[in-house]
């Protein structure tokens, strides 16, 4: 799945690992979500919306996903 985590980082002046303090999280976590390996739990994707000020879809792209 797509996001914007790197460009919001990099606007913010932030390191994968503040941003993963931040949300509870560790580094590998948001590296592996940044280069889209692992999606991000539900709670995890909210903080991480959150802690931008954004929504979830302003900061992860769904169309990827096949609606059934």
């Amino acid at each position: 799945m797509k996001n914007r985590i790197k460009e919001l980082r990099r606007a913010h002046k932030l390191s994968q690992s503040e941003l993963a303090d931040a949300v509870g999280t560790t580094r590998q976590t948001i590296t592996s979500i940044e280069v889209g390996k692992y999606t991000a739990s539900l709670p995890l994707a909210y903080k991480i919306a959150r802690y931008f000020g954004l929504t979830i879809e302003e900061v992860f792209d769904f169309s990827e996903i096949e609606e059934e």
